[in-house]
């Protein structure tokens, strides 16, 4: 796949992009190539240009820049691509630091985002289906590439930009998609017509490259791997697929993978030309932007601090896996071609070790001679590894093996293509530079070089372990050939164009508290309460309840209020994601359950009022609970009053196929059968007691993991995480579940009878509708922290800060709290709940004021929540940011 872009003042030929056997090769140079993921919408602007100059630093190539369509549709055709969406000035801005750009557009991009970046109210238009190759959804994703393609073609390489490369979707083969070639068929289609010339990729998440890509002609595919830092099996994995791309002439890119450079080199032998560990560059999910995913039991929060631990921490700072990244890029700069040019194969008995390792290591072949072997420690321990000097194997060396650690050792690389004599017959450091004058190597502990004069005589040199700030100097001679080599600590190895490398942190720069003496630590101790409001609209009557998407709330929150006089019992369905429900003025517990079905009981109580806030939408699509479907709504869902209830545990028949005999079928409470046929599939089966004019929702007890059912003929399936069916007027006369058969699995059933409750106050308050209440002035009333509120109490603090960044910690029990500064929402924290799910990512009680946004302090807005604990907001701990 070539990709040639023609200057439209000049005529000519101004750069090339070619995606060929040794990776994407561009104006005719072939390396390998490191990208770090950075997300411009993860950032304020002010931060742009500093980020991207820290990536470029390391020595990473290039960066990957997923632009979230819902980032900027803001509503139904209302675009926005200013201030901090002006994705055209970040792309410029990384041109400018010399960093080539792997361009993400989606339409879906998965990064934990709010709803993968599909806007919300996509599923309200009737027949509509994501991610398919249905005309109502591509004439949506059209919409969004007619605004977001022209800029990224006006910015490719050769144009005066450097995009190299756009990916289209994310990850497809995670999804059912019905036909998957004119799906990405039609996406490609449509980015040729916007006159994308560099190559088109699609990724695979789980491996499965036709299921990326459809097969679509023109559309590379790419691989998504993150296996466990310390699997022994990387190397044969990634063997596999390399040869795989290869047979059909294409390299092997890696779009995402793990952030630590032991597996980044692991896969760099192994065949892999493009390496784009997520997330190098960390942020910070400001706004209502995180999603909701299924890294949880199976829910969870993504947190507003987005961090998976890479080489930049959400607020910037360095972290020490940066020496790393400047060896790796250091060594990928030196060998170049010969190292994007290589073959990877198996190398069984290379070496020695009784340290955990690979079960199967891999040799990159180089190309012109040589080879690269990988050489890891999978332990947290120093070990040690032997070596045979060369091929015969009759001499060995013993190397040290620094903790999660991968040795690449070089053998038999000719010195010539550097301008010095001979040939390097064994290094156990890496080599980061080689000139006519010498040889310049890294590593933590001792190396050894064999070294061969043009005359075929051979030296051997042995060098002490080096120490930061100090490294080892040594000269080495055969014949009439003379190397001056030196072995540098990894710490002291610089980035491109730099003399000297930049100080390496200790330890982890965003510990709270701060161990640093240098850095300002203080706890808050004043706040004012505030005479504001905490909404201020006008509810409107709805007969049933709507969805926040239908009332406009694509992020914020919904209030519901509704008669509920004489219901024993509700039943939600759907209802998400944080739900405060208050019956006649008593606050319940924060339901927080992804949608499932959950039941309540109203204790008399006649009047229901709720609050809803959207955490945010689906970035993945999981069936096991409703809200973490793609696609699914928020908002207080389906409010059924319980009319009745029946136990429907008994009386099912049991047919299993040819194992049993069973005519006529026995009849055995649902889930009651012998022991001796575990794993086989059963089927229970009977006639429920419906009306055929009321809704009913039938209650699973035990269900083991997932079942089959099927309600007259038609196929659901039913979860643990939500054991619910509801069965709609007439549904029921016929309903069978199947399962492989387990003891215990099925422990009965209930049936309940549903009337709708009617006649709904709604009040939409949707995320603008809060920021601009966050920027109202109001006069207040000084109070101190720790600051004590009583449950379904909401109010409006100011903090005074001084000038600067701030990291911001919060520690109190039974409050949420959203902080708002600059006329933006910095995030949300939730403290200390019981009702709270599971949090993913980073840091669930810090977020971060940066310096430019900081306008003199911040406002809460915090709400207590109703548990075993009082409300309070027990602290503000800030951490000064170096920005």
């Amino acid at each position: 796949m070539t990709s040639s872009v023609t200057s439209s003042v000049t005529g000519s030929v101004t750069g090339s992009v070619v995606l060929g056997p040794s990776g994407l090769v561009v104006d005719g140079e072939e390396k390998a190539l490191l990208c770090a993921s950075l997300f411009s919408f993860r950032l304020p602007r002010e931060e742009w240009a500093a980020r991207l100059a820290q990536v470029r630093a390391t020595g990473y190539d290039a960066v990957d820049v997923y632009l979230p369509w819902n980032f900027h549709e803001l509503a139904p055709g209302r675009w926005d691509f200013t201030g901090r969406r002006d994705v055209g000035t970040f792309l410029d801005l990384a041109h400018e630091a010399g960093l080539l750009v792997v361009a993400r557009p989606g339409p879906y991009i998965c990064s934990e985002w709010d709803g993968g970046a599909l806007p919300a109210w996509l599923t309200l238009e009737p027949g509509l289906r994501l991610r398919q190759a249905e005309p109502r959804y591509l004439a949506r994703v059209r919409e969004w590439f007619d605004q977001v393609l022209p800029i990224l073609a006006a910015r490719q390489h050769g144009r005066g930009g450097s995009v190299v490369a756009v990916q289209l979707e994310n990850e497809l083969d995670f999804f059912d998609c019905d036909d998957r070639a004119g799906y990405v068929g039609a996406l490609a289609a449509t980015a040729r017509e916007h006159g994308i010339t560099v190559p088109l990729v699609a990724c695979a998440g789980q491996g499965d490259l036709v299921g990326a890509t459809g097969g679509v002609d023109g559309v590379a595919p790419a691989f998504n791997f993150y296996p466990d830092d310390r699997s022994p099996h990387v190397e044969a994995e990634v063997r596999r697929y390399a040869d795989l791309v290869a047979d059909r002439g294409l390299p092997l890119l890696v779009t995402e993978t793990n952030r630590r450079h032991v597996t980044l080199r692991r896969l760099l032998v192994s065949g892999a030309t493009l390496l784009a560990p997520y997330l190098q560059a960390s942020g910070f999910d400001l706004g209502y932007t995180p999603s909701v995913g299924n890294w949880g039991d199976p829910g969870s929060f993504m947190t507003h601090d987005y961090d998976f631990g890479g080489f930049l921490s959400p607020v910037g700072a360095p972290r020490p896996e940066t020496a790393q990244a400047r060896v790796l890029a250091a060594v990928v700069r030196t060998l170049g071609p010969a190292l994007a040019r290589g073959v990877p194969r198996a190398a069984p008995g290379a070496y020695a070790t009784s340290a955990p390792t690979s079960a199967s290591p891999s040799c990159l072949g180089l190309d012109g001679g040589g080879s690269l072997l990988g050489v890891p420690n999978l332990g947290e321990s120093w070990a040690e590894a032997l070596l045979p000097v060369d091929a015969e194997g009759s001499a060995t060396v013993e190397v040290a093996l620094p903790p999660a650690s991968c040795l690449l050792v070089l053998r038999d690389l000719p010195l010539g293509r550097f301008g010095a004599p001979g040939t390097l017959r064994l290094s156990t450091a890496d080599l980061v530079a080689a000139g006519p004058t010498g040889l310049e190597l890294a590593g933590e502990g001792r190396a050894v070089l064999v070294l061969e004069a043009h005359d075929g005589r051979t030296t051997l040199v042995e060098l002490a372990a080096p120490a930061p700030g100090a490294p080892v100097r040594a000269t080495a001679r055969a014949g009439d050939d003379r190397w001056d080599v030196v072995l540098r600590h990894p710490q002291d190895v610089p980035g491109p164009g730099e003399s000297s490398a930049p100080p390496v942190p200790a330890g982890d720069v965003d510990a709270d508290p701060a161990q640093d003496a240098t850095v300002r630590v203080t706890d808050v101790a004043r706040a004012v309460r505030l005479d504001l409001p905490v909404r201020d609209g006008r509810p409107e009557a709805y007969d049933l309840p709507p969805a926040s998407e239908e009332v406009g709330v694509h992020r914020g929150r919904t209030h519901y209020a509704a008669d509920v006089t004489g219901a024993a019992a509700l039943l939600l369905e759907g209802a998400g994601d944080m739900v405060d429900l208050a019956l006649d003025g008593v606050v319940r517990p924060t339901l927080a359950r992804f949608g499932a079905t959950t039941v309540v009981a109203t204790g008399g109580a006649s009047r229901l009022t709720a609050t809803v806030e959207t955490w945010g939408h689906a970035n993945f699509d999981d069936a096991r609970l409703p809200g973490l479907r793609a696609g699914s709504l928020r908002g207080l869902g389906r409010v059924w009053s319980v009319a009745a209830r029946d136990d429907v545990s008994a009386h099912w028949s049991v047919g299993g196929g040819e194992q049993w005999a069973g005519d006529p079928a026995p009849l055995r409470t649902l889930g009651g059968w012998s022991s001796t046929r575990v794993g086989r599939p059963v089927t229970y089966r009977r006639s429920l007691p419906v009306d055929g004019v009321r809704h009913h929702a039938l209650r699973l007890d035990g269900v083991p993991g997932a079942v089959d059912v099927r309600v007259d003929g038609a196929r659901r399936t039913v979860t643990a995480e939500d054991p619910w069916l509801h069965l709609a007027p007439g549904e029921g006369a016929d309903v069978a579940v199947t399962l492989s058969h387990t003891p215990g699995a099925l422990s009965g059933a209930e049936l309940l009878r549903l009337d709708p409750v009617r006649g709904w106050q709604v009040e939409a308050q949707p995320d603008t509708a809060l920021v601009g209440l966050a920027a109202r002035p109001a006069p207040g009333a000084d109070v101190g922290l720790p600051l004590d509120l009583e449950p379904g109490d909401e109010a409006w603090f100011d903090v005074a800060l001084p000038p600067g960044g701030w990291s911001l910690w919060f520690a109190g029990t039974q409050v949420r709290v959203s902080a708002f500064a600059h006329g933006e929402l910095l995030g949300r924290v939730w403290l200390d709940d019981p009702a709270a799910p599971r949090f993913s990512g980073g840091r669930p009680t810090r977020l971060w004021l940066p310096a430019a946004w900081n306008e003199g302090g911040l406002r809460l807005l915090v709400r207590a929540t109703a548990g075993p604990n009082r409300p309070q907001l027990a602290r503000l701990r800030t951490v000064a940011t170096q920005e």
